[in-house]
């Protein structure tokens, strides 16, 4: 008997049905569809056995299994090398074409790259379609094609070509009559890709309306609920974006402005590739960093004796979330009070972070020690204790996560504030103007 000839959407960073770009368009593409998803082996080694953003998509993945069922299809969950799991698949089905979502990092282009070889040698068409952002790549860039390295223009021309049409939700439940209809298999198990599960605190996909309401006057302060801490699910595509930005419009333009500033890391990420590991402004490469791993150690536990940092820290440690206005001091902590190279701070972070983002954590990373894109200048150092002062006045957020503040057993300051502070001018003074 023949086997039918079918076509496989790929799901990857867009563990949902509705809304699903690649999805769509692999249902309206005359085939019937088989839904995979393919733990990458090349990804998962790197991580520890309790890792709990590989246990959220795990657990994701069987909601996501669940509701295929109720289609009467089965999504197949395989674990290995992208290409061998491939190679399998092809044995397996009469495959036509092959979907996904595009994904923007360095690693997914050269693994994508490499798919679209081995496919075109078979006749298979493989067709990647823009999903986790509003625009990507060249959509928006200066009159003269290049990319904008600062956010505030690049801002102003993504609103400006914003409008129903790039914020329209995808009808993909129209369409899943199209699906393959098979019997729904087994879930792999977490342990057979050699890792343990572990509760994760994850917060809910829907958005706090009184969240967005007062976003602009609390979104700086720890100890408040004032953000959506909805970037888990952005980041793995348990919730859609364009819903997300439908939703928020009407409510929050500075909420909005977060979400511009997402598209504006992934379109950064595509033009310099590299910037995971080199500075996009290359002369503070020459920083002659201190790198003193006692310090560094101190900053990773929350010892430092500078409460801000920390407690986010010791928040990040524990929780795999970092709010926000602290990810900034503690970033500006790392890098200038104590001059230790913003890609240490940062792949510390790609460890722990549930809602770990390449794009948005290197941004973020580069813009802290001045060398990134519309980064802070250098003399710019966040006074951490004036930091405290501002945005945790009350100490709850300090208190919540150091215990002992206030006691003779919490850490002394491992640096003085003013002598870090002029260490570090005279230290990017000196390779800035070498």
């Amino acid at each position: 008997m023949s086997k039918t000839d079918i076509a496989i959407f790929w799901h990857r960073r867009d563990l949902r049905i509705e809304d699903n770009a690649g999805l769509y368009r692999a249902l309206n593409s005359g085939l019937q569809v088989q839904p995979i998803f393919i733990f990458d082996s090349n990804i998962l080694k790197h991580l520890p056995k309790k890792d709990k953003r590989v246990n959220f998509i795990y657990n994701e993945l069987v909601k996501l299994k669940e509701a295929y069922a109720k289609q009467g299809a089965n999504l197949i969950v395989r674990y290995g090398k992208p290409k061998e799991v491939y190679a399998e698949l092809l044995e397996e089905f009469s495959v036509k074409e092959i979907y996904t979502n595009t994904d923007y990092e360095p690693y997914a282009r050269k693994r994508d790259g490499e798919l679209l070889e081995l496919f075109g040698e078979v006749g298979i068409a493989f067709k990647t379609y823009k999903n986790h952002v509003i625009f990507e790549k060249d959509e928006v860039v200066k009159d003269d094609g290049t990319p904008y390295l600062v956010y505030t223009p690049y801002s102003k021309k993504w609103k400006a070509k914003l409008n129903d049409f790039y914020s329209k939700p995808y009808p993909v439940k129209k369409y899943l009559s199209n699906i393959h209809q098979s019997t729904n298999e087994e879930m792999l198990a977490l342990e057979a890709m050699n890792f343990e599960k572990v509760v994760a605190d994850i917060p809910s996909k829907e958005l706090d309306e009184d969240v967005l309401n007062h976003y602009q006057e609390r979104r700086n302060f720890p100890a408040q609920n004032g953000n959506s801490k909805l970037s888990v699910h952005l980041r793995f595509g348990t919730i859609s974006l364009r819903k997300l930005l439908l939703e928020s419009q009407p409510h929050s333009t500075t909420y909005v402005n977060e979400l511009i500033w997402r598209d504006f890391y992934q379109m950064i990420l595509w033009h310099f590739p590299k910037s995971a590991d080199e500075a996009i402004r290359p002369k503070y490469d020459r920083i002659e960093w201190r790198n003193n791993e006692a310090e560094f150690k101190a900053w990773c536990n929350g010892q430092t004796g500078y409460p801000m940092v920390d407690a986010g820290m010791r928040e990040l440690n524990e929780t795999g979330y970092m709010h926000n206005r602290v990810r900034m001091v503690v970033a500006s902590f790392l890098t200038k009070h104590l001059l230790i190279d913003w890609r240490w701070g940062e792949r510390y972070f790609a460890e722990k972070l549930l809602d770990f983002d390449l794009a948005s954590n290197v941004g973020g990373w580069q813009w802290a020690s001045g060398s990134g894109c519309d980064a802070a200048p250098y003399f710019r150092i966040f006074n951490p204790t004036t930091q405290l002062e501002k945005f945790d006045k009350q100490l709850i957020y300090t208190k919540k996560w150091i215990p002992e503040y206030g006691t003779d057993k919490y850490a002394e300051p491992i640096v003085d504030h003013k002598m870090a502070r002029e260490r570090c001018l005279v230290t990017y003074k000196e390779a800035l103007n070498g």
